[in-house]
Parts: C-alpha cells; structure tokens; sequence
C-alpha cells in the first residue's frame, strides 16, 4: 500500500497543527475528532476549527469540552460542537451514528486508551484496549460511511503509535483469553489494529472517493499516560526521582504532536493519499518490526492480507452481538 518512495512534504517534526494549515480554508467542511477534548485531540480540534472547519467532538465526557466549544462561540471561523461517544461501548457507536445527518468530510480516529494494567472486557466481549482503540473506531466508520461517501471526497485518519512495531495482530488469542494479559502487548496489538484498519478501507472505499490513513503522532505528554505507573515514568525518562516531568528534547507540545493528524485530515499537500503510515508530517519507511525497530512503519502493519482478515473478524463480531 506504499509507495517505493515515501511522499514527502515541506513541514518537520515541529511543526505545529496550525502551521499546517496557514493558508488552508475549510469552511463548509464538517468533520469528527474523537476523543477531541484533550490532549493532542484538543489541539487537533483547534487547528481545522481555526482553519474553517464544522468541527464535533466525540467524547465520553461532552461536558469536558465546554470550554473549547466556547472558545469557537462567538463570530470567526469555525465552529465547534460536543457529542457523546463511547468507543468501548458499540451502543453507544450505534447511537452516535443513528444522530450524524448529512456528509462528513473528515473522521479522525483521535481517541485511545494505553497500558490499562489489568485485563478488562467491553461490553461485547472485547479485551478493553483492542475494544476501543480499534473495533470501536471500525464501527464508527463502517456505520458513517454513507456519510463519508457523500461528501464527494472525504478523509478519515486513524492516530497509531510506534508500539504498533512490536506487536503483530494475534489472530488466535486476541483477547487474551488463553495467554498471560500483558498491557504493553495489548496496547501494541490494537495499534497494529489501527493500522490494518487505514489499510483496509483504502482498499474498499477509495470508489467511493474515502482515503485513509494512519499515523503516529510522536512522544507528547498528555493524559493517554493516566494509567502508567510512576515506575514506568521513571523508566521512560520523563519523570525524575522527585516525580516532577522532565522535559526531553524528542518530545513535543500537543499542538506539534497534532500536526500529523491535520495533516492527514486536511492539507491540499496530501489529496488523494491513502493506505498509508505517515510521522512527523512524512510518509515513513516500512521496516521488518519487532524489539529492535525503533522507526518507521512494521509491514504487518501494511499488510493487505491481514487487513482483510481482520476486517472480516470485526465484522463478524458487529453481526454476532
């Protein structure tokens, strides 16, 4: 699903969400961020918002983003509004597409969960983790793409993470019924979800005039690391003794770590686009996987035979609940 060489584009790892967009006019363009109260989702909102755009944020807490729907209330561009979603929930999937009327222009996959310490289950059954960071967002797509599909040319961008490479999708055991929970491979496994996901709607929708593709936004501090201990703080360097954060020069602001996703969701540079695993606003190359990968994207992410399969899966698991 790549290209031999990686597109490219004028911006860098710093550059901010709002920078990508200088220039751009979206008004008229409606879209969903996910999980768009906080974080680098918040930001996410802010940028195409900013640029024009008719944003809603999908959120288990609406009222958590009232006061970034209060930023956009008054005259100037953009406006944004709140809705309740739970992804972990496909109730709540079914009742958040049943209210979306008319064409959606962009859906972005913003919202996650990370390292959650014990093995939970969704409602449906589904280990918590690769419940909602992946088969929540695939309802959500499947459920609007009629909606994607008549806005003419529309854009639904998944974030991913680099744990993505460790970690290819276990088709015999995915939720964890039988092996030993680990959250760090559970976390890893529902980001090469997320992947295959991109992967598989290029392949089924672009007819329909719907790219997608996915991302890692890069290291940010934000609180997707709520459920990490001050032990693995400590381990990854970001917390010193004191438990105070440290500021490490690799990681960026939430408005430098949404860039990527902006990007994908809304610049000019990258139309037409998709099936593809993009860092730091550029296509990334694609790498064997496994401990030793520290860049670029794993091919079993990529895989189009593994996203048909998983496709198919998660399809069984909508049809059978």
């Amino acid at each position: 699903m790549t290209a031999e060489t990686p597109f490219s584009t004028p911006f860098t790892a710093r550059t901010t969400a709002a920078e990508i967009l200088d220039g751009v006019d979206l008004t008229g363009r409606r879209m969903i961020v996910t999980g768009g109260a906080s974080g680098i989702g918040a930001e996410t909102v802010r940028a195409l918002a900013g640029a024009g755009a008719e944003i809603t944020i999908a959120t288990r807490n609406p009222a958590g983003a009232d006061d970034l729907v209060a930023e956009f209330a008054g005259p100037g561009p953009g406006v944004v509004r709140a809705a309740a979603l739970d992804l972990a929930d496909l109730a709540s999937v079914d009742a958040f597409v049943a209210g979306w009327d008319g064409p959606l222009h962009a859906l972005v996959a913003n919202a996650g969960i990370m390292a959650i310490p014990t093995r939970q289950l969704t409602p449906q059954g589904w280990e918590l983790q690769l419940g909602t960071n992946y088969l929540g967002h695939f309802a959500l797509a499947r459920g609007l793409h009629d909606n994607l599909r008549a806005a003419g040319s529309a854009r639904v961008v998944i974030v991913s993470s680099g744990a993505h490479r460790r970690e290819p999708f276990d088709f015999d055991d995915p939720q964890f019924a039988r092996q030993p929970y680990d959250p760090w491979s559970a976390y890893g496994r529902s980001k090469t979800a997320d992947v295959l996901l991109a992967v598989g709607i290029a392949g089924r929708w672009a007819a329909d005039g719907i790219v997608a593709n996915a991302l890692n936004p890069g290291f940010i501090n934000t609180n997707l690391q709520r459920h990490m201990t001050e032990e693995t703080l400590r381990s990854f360097g970001v917390l010193d003794e004191a438990g105070n954060r440290i500021d490490l020069p690799h990681y960026k602001t939430p408005a430098q770590g949404a860039a990527t996703t902006v990007l994908l969701a809304a610049s000019p540079l990258v139309e037409g686009i998709t099936g593809r695993y993009f860092t730091d606003n550029q296509e990334t190359e694609v790498v064997a996987g496994g401990p030793e990968a520290t860049r670029g994207v794993a091919a079993h992410a990529l895989d189009p035979a593994a996203a048909d399969r998983l496709w198919e899966y998660a399809e069984r698991a909508l049809t059978s609940r």
